[in-house]
């Protein structure tokens, strides 16, 4: 379940006790990190706090040890130490870097209301390059399949990596099978790799995010989420909803054309909006301060989450990312993506603010406000 944090009376106005009580939180959740785990859970691959310890206390330390042979981390700048959504690695021209990504895929049911685990691969790998400032231009593609996967669906499968492959503007240029035993992948898993290029003059990156900046969503949040959830049938639900798997590239394109200051981008899938937002506070330092009313959300998915318990902010997209742009090129980055089919509902939905560093606050519909957290937990397990 999502953790809605504390909630405060009043506006968006912190007063002094709220900004002290804020400071707290923000030394105690700044602590080192320590892996107590003795083994790994659904949590650890929702994107939230679990995932974070994971990557910050046991895989970061073992990938990039120091030179003392003694597994700790040296606390390196390394690209892997950035946690962003692909590697960038300067070419010898000088006017163009390579960016290089990495996803599995494992979402379960395999097909659902507007795409399925084929096209996911595709686009996510896609979107990962996109908002690094990527163009993307080639994947590879890794097939687990388990004994008894009908060939037909397997079939299926490939069309859709394909028909997403064609319509993304990219080509599969190598990969590998494996088949492993019944009951040991759950049907297929699928791995990819993408590389794109981008110019080398673009300044992407959370350290680019200043106070007064604006934060933008391309569109509706919570679609592929809750169309997932839908499909899986366990809880009779009924939407007329399907996910927003799509390739970013156009949206991402016409946002740096518009506005080719954009200071940082993030597509918002596990975890949802409310952690990918945590990152960019963690990552730049600064706080964020979100308008709950502003942030654009369909009836269905409102209605599944009142249902559940959940909340629509920690709920997976994949085909919406998250923007800061300069206060003062708001209208022209909402004009470029609402030109973009699928980003035509894209608003501004918060702010870059200097109050509360490294930590989320959210304005509520209620009037009062309260601190989005990173996700706890795994509210919807197995959704890419």
């Amino acid at each position: 379940m999502a953790d809605k944090g504390l909630e405060f009376d009043g506006g968006s106005e912190l007063d002094e006790g709220r900004r002290a009580a804020l400071a707290r939180i923000e030394a105690w959740r700044q602590r080192a990190p320590v892996f107590r785990d003795d083994t790994i859970t659904m949590a650890h691959g929702a994107g939230g706090k679990a995932s974070q310890s994971l990557l910050t206390g046991v895989v970061l330390p073992a990938l990039t040890a120091g030179d003392g042979g003694d597994g700790a981390d040296d606390g390196g700048d390394t690209e892997l130490h950035r946690l962003d959504d692909g590697a960038v690695v300067d070419m010898p021209d000088g006017g163009h870097q390579l960016v290089v990504t990495t996803d599995a895929f494992v979402v379960t049911p395999r097909f659902f209301a507007g795409g399925s685990i084929g096209d996911l691969a595709v686009n996510g790998t896609v979107n990962d390059l996109a908002v690094m400032g990527a163009t993307p231009e080639a994947l590879t593609l890794s097939l687990v399949l388990e004994e008894g996967l009908a060939v037909s669906e397997l079939r299926r499968i490939l069309d859709d990596v394909a028909a997403a492959a064609r319509a993304a503007g990219v080509t599969v240029v190598a990969g590998d099978t494996k088949v492993v035993e019944r009951e040991a992948a759950d049907g297929c898993y699928l791995t990819t790799t993408g590389i794109g290029f981008r110019r080398s003059d673009l300044g992407l990156g959370a350290d680019q995010v200043r106070g007064g900046d604006t934060v933008i969503c391309s569109g509706p949040i919570g679609d592929h989420g809750i169309a997932v959830l839908v499909a899986r049938g366990d809880l009779a639900l009924t939407a007329d909803l399907v996910s927003d798997t799509r390739p970013l590239t156009p949206a991402v394109s016409a946002l740096l054309d518009a506005v080719p200051a954009t200071r940082w981008m993030r597509d918002a899938t596990r975890g949802g909006v409310a952690s990918v937002l945590n990152e960019l506070a963690g990552a730049s330092g600064c706080g964020v301060e979100l308008d709950e009313a502003a942030v654009p959300v369909r009836r269905p998915v409102v209605g599944a989450c009142e249902l559940l318990g959940l909340d629509p902010l920690y709920i997976a997209n994949e085909g919406t990312f998250v923007a800061v742009v300069p206060a003062d090129r708001v209208g022209d980055a909402l004009a470029a993506l609402r030109s973009v089919p699928g980003c035509e509902e894209a608003a501004a939905i918060g702010r870059i603010v200097d109050d509360h560093p490294r930590l989320v606050v959210a304005n509520t519909t209620f009037g009062g406000t309260r601190i989005l957290d990173m996700l706890v937990g795994d509210p919807l397990p197995r959704i890419c």
